[in-house]
């Protein structure tokens, strides 16, 4: 066989299933599918699906239904050699080589998958009896509970002073000592006469491959005098570490449902948040997030959050994954982060707090341009010109790593506007306490020169930001003042659903035929509380249906609630309509004019928006006020708060004209 699975599988991993068709089929972005017209037969409405997180397309006018090999098999009418070949090219993927011995290097790799099955059965079987009550005691203390075990299929390996244990099995199963060496259960060597068990006293946590076969193991030492807290297996032909993730197999379907991806830092980390209710949890293993992990991250979601330790280790993790990130953005593709409270890891919050905490950090989640921002103002401050130029060569520097031209541009612009509201504040009212500078009047503070896309030479009409430049915050994102922590961006996440979003949520329900022009405006709305995400999810969901395309603005209506209703969101658009009140915005109702609830749709998106980028900016004044009590900083925090009053005078406004439509659509 000269195309092994192994082989298959790794073409099918590097090469998405709408990337492939994309070259001879225009798609379009529909939920979480792409959609498009068929390649196999002319029609005018579009009935051919591709579903990158199963790696499958389908086509229902057709029937046709298969992978990324079939697909140019069938539109190129290639035979299955030449259709892998040519893929292989496209992925950059060296073929392998035509030998005698290819198909015993096949069953070869089936029977070391064999080893590592009976190895994992070994280690449960150990956690299960007398030998296994420390490491029982061990996963008790965590709340990692029997059930959780078996689905994990968590072992444990014999204590010292047995080192063979493993070994002295395997062996009266028929494996060869070759066999556990090649697997990495042994460790051998010219220097070791006796190989002997790689893992002792330690919880063993089995790593799978996409099909569910154990690769590899991490094992969790129990004592604390040992060279390694933990230990994974080596490089071994099955496993390659910085090719992997730690619960993949179960996160791809997760992430495919709906769950968010989530990239935690260790085995108990992701057992912890599946726990909780993130099953699209995975883990890097034991090294820094590496490109091919990046790369399968983006294949499951456009945005995964990587979830760090507060302290400074873990913001020097975020800030190298944001590094490796940079370069491969591409439209859509981008990281967010999330930084836990100082001290605490993913299992510590959810054993305190529950799914609850949980949530607030992730709802927290700062975007990767945030993290690279934050990262340069650390460097100290920039009173000088000098060190203010030095910034901003830095930053180029940065933007011109993104390969991406499109995105390489929007990063520019906005870091341009962070530099704008950082060295010329609006008025000349200078820069605070630090160094006291003040513009006097000459030209507008241009970045990187010439005309920007906000609006011709220099900066007039930017939007206001703060008096000087004041470091952000090093740690998670915490609320800084009363008011801010009760603010409903905050107070959402563990409560009710706002009225805006609950009013966002009710005008897609209520008028499905919004998704056909503003699907992606949608997706990328930044909803506070997580049952908002959810339902969204659901709405997009249900709108990638072919059956959501009905003239009837009424029957569209119905029967996207009967999808949601069916996808067992019901209790949800409950609480939706009762968050919403009899004297709320009448375009968001079944019945109102298409023209109406345009209007109103773009009115409450922008409203949205700008509440959202209120918050954060009045986060950024009580922590610069907090760490310069200026009379410059007292006034920054004192205005956006008068813009954050303005906000909400409009909100009421714009309530207040839907009720009078209301009013008049009765009358009439």
């Amino acid at each position: 066989m000269r195309f092994t699975p192994q082989f298959l599988d790794e073409l099918r991993a590097r090469l998405s299933v709408s990337e492939v068709v994309g070259k001879r089929v225009k798609l379009k972005k529909a939920g979480r599918e792409w959609r498009g017209l068929s390649p196999f037969q002319q029609e005018k409405t579009p009935s051919f699906y591709v579903n990158d997180q199963k790696g499958f397309y389908h086509d229902f006018s057709s029937g046709k239904h298969g992978d990324i090999i079939s697909f140019v098999m069938e539109t190129d009418g290639l035979p299955f050699a030449e259709a892998v070949e040519r893929l292989a090219n496209m992925a950059g993927l060296p073929l392998p080589a035509v030998t005698p011995n290819a198909a015993r290097e096949e069953q070869r790799r089936r029977s070391l998958h064999d080893v590592m099955e009976l190895a994992a059965k070994f280690f449960a079987e150990t956690l299960a009896s007398r030998v296994g009550a420390k490491a029982r005691g061990y996963l008790a203390d965590r709340a990692i509970s029997p059930a959780t075990q078996l689905q994990f299929r968590l072992g444990y390996a014999p204590p010292p002073p047995d080192r063979f244990a493993l070994k002295e099995h395997l062996g009266k199963l028929g494996v060869s000592i070759e066999d556990m060496i090649e697997t990495g259960l042994l460790v051998a060597g010219n220097d070791i006469p006796v190989p002997y068990d790689r893992f002792r006293d330690r919880v063993m946590f089995p790593i799978t491959d996409l099909r569910g076969r154990v690769i590899a193991f991490g094992g969790r030492a129990l004592e604390k005098d040992v060279p390694a807290k933990y230990l994974n297996s080596p490089e071994t032909p099955l496993f390659h570490k910085g090719d992997n993730l730690y619960n993949h197999q179960t996160a791809r379907k997760a992430t495919h449902d709906g769950s968010p991806l989530i990239v935690v830092e260790g085995y108990v980390d992701v057992i912890a948040m599946v726990t909780a209710g993130f099953a699209g949890s995975v883990a890097p293993l034991g090294t820094a997030l590496t490109e091919s992990q990046l790369a399968l991250l983006w294949k499951m979601a456009d945005e995964p959050i990587l979830c760090f330790d507060g302290d400074r280790a873990g913001q020097k993790a975020a800030y190298r994954a944001a590094d490796l990130a940079l370069p491969f953005l591409a439209p859509g593709k981008s990281l967010r982060f999330a930084l836990l409270p100082e001290g605490q890891d993913p299992d510590d919050l959810v054993r305190s707090g529950g799914r609850g905490a949980i949530e607030e950090v992730i709802g927290a989640a700062r975007p990767l341009a945030d993290m690279i921002w934050s990262r340069e103002l650390e460097a100290g401050n920039f009173a000088t010109p000098e060190r203010r130029a030095a910034l901003e060569a830095r930053i180029r520097e940065l933007t011109n790593g993104i390969r991406d031209e499109v995105v390489r541009r929007y990063y520019r612009d906005d870091f341009v506007e962070r530099l704008q509201r950082t060295f010329a504040p609006e008025g000349g009212r200078g820069f605070g306490g630090r160094g006291n500078f003040r513009p006097g009047g000459g030209r507008p503070f241009q970045p990187w020169g010439g005309a920007n896309r906000f609006g011709g030479q220099g900066f007039g009409g930017a939007r206001r930001g703060p008096p000087g430049p004041t470091l952000l915050p090093s740690g998670p994102y915490q609320a800084a003042s009363p008011q801010l922590a009760a603010s409903p961006i905050l107070r959402g996440q563990r409560s009710a659903i706002s009225r805006r979003e609950a009013l966002i949520l009710q005008c897609l329900i209520n008028h499905p035929w919004l998704l056909h022009e503003h699907l992606e405006e949608v997706a990328a709305l930044e909803l506070a509380h997580p049952e908002a995400h959810k339902l969204r999810a659901g709405i997009i969901a249900a709108f990638a249906n072919d059956h959501h395309h009905s003239p009837d603005p009424g029957e569209l209506a119905e029967k996207m609630r009967g999808d949601l209703e069916k996808g067992g969101f019901s209790q949800t658009l409950q609480r939706v309509e009762n968050v919403i009140t009899t004297q709320a915005v009448w375009a968001a109702r079944e019945g109102a004019a298409r023209d109406d609830v345009l209007a109103t749709w773009h009115q409450l998106v922008a409203l949205h928006r700008q509440w959202h980028s209120l918050l954060r900016e009045l986060k950024d004044a009580e922590l610069a006020l907090g760490r310069d009590p200026s009379e410059a900083n007292l006034a920054w925090l004192r205005d956006v708060k008068a813009r954050i009053g303005e906000v909400d005078g409009t909100e009421a406004l714009i309530e207040g004209f839907g009720e009078l439509s209301g009013r008049l659509q009765k009358s009439m």
